[in-house]
């Protein structure tokens, strides 16, 4: 059913296992064997060793989540424009638990989905050659016992009963639009930036960036730039801060 619902979109292979560590590692590994994964898809009934960003990992029970990566070619994409892949990919859970479920997700700069400050799905993209794999964890049956992070929310715990194979074929169809828009405009193009904008829970926000060694900017963020990094105003004086080197990103006191 999900192979035959997204004939016609950008994934030409789609893989489903029962069991794996990381599906991103997974990819990753992959390409580095040689094989050309641009175009691939992978998904797991069950992740062991799921990775967040800096390393952060996190597990969750058996056919609890959408566990899934998926390999982009960036032939022709300028490398500045890669940033918005991820910031894409949270732009489309976004969008598709609000068109099918009525949830109100917001996005937390860089790919966070957040309903009522929970956080829902999360996002972490790996380069492998000129092909970026992106990662997405996405809460659909967890319990409130069964969460690998307290802060976090399940389509289940906001009273949605949803279908994994519906979900994912939705997510996978709406990604394939949206990569294709992102290749022909050469990374960001006008309603990309904006749709992405409009539905961002940070801009506007005081923020504190907590940066590596310890460094931190305190201030008001602004918006996004061109490459997807976060605008902040701190003090009259704007600085942009890129995914790789936010260690956090909360209101700030």
């Amino acid at each position: 059913m999900l192979r035959a619902s997204i004939a016609g979109t950008e994934w030409r292979r789609v893989d489903v296992v029962e069991e794996t560590g990381s599906t991103n590692a997974d990819l990753v590994a992959r390409a580095g064997r040689g094989e050309d994964i641009a175009g691939a898809v992978l998904l797991a009934e069950h992740q062991t060793a799921g990775r967040g960003r800096h390393g952060r990992s996190w597990s969750a029970p058996p056919r609890t989540q959408i566990s899934m990566s998926f390999a982009v070619d960036t032939t022709d994409v300028p490398a500045d424009g890669w940033g918005w892949l991820p910031l894409l990919t949270g732009l489309v859970v976004c969008q598709t638990v609000r068109q099918h479920y009525g949830v109100d997700a917001t996005l937390k700069w860089p790919n966070d989905v957040l309903v009522a400050g929970g956080k829902l799905a999360g996002i972490l993209a790996e380069v492998a050659g000129s092909v970026v794999v992106v990662g997405l964890g996405l809460n659909v049956s967890l319990d409130p016992d069964e969460l690998p992070d307290p802060n976090a929310v399940s389509l289940t715990m906001l009273q949605h009963d949803a279908d994994r194979t519906e979900l994912t074929a939705a997510l996978l169809d709406a990604l394939s639009e949206r990569v294709r828009q992102w290749r022909a405009a050469h990374g960001v193009d006008g309603p990309l930036g904006a749709d992405y904008r409009s539905v961002s829970s940070t801009i506007g926000t005081q923020v504190r960036a907590l940066l590596p060694g310890g460094d931190e900017i305190v201030g008001i963020a602004t918006g996004i730039d061109d490459s997807g990094r976060l605008v902040i105003d701190r003090d009259g004086t704007l600085v942009t801060v890129s995914a790789g080197d936010i260690t956090h990103l909360r209101p700030a006191s």
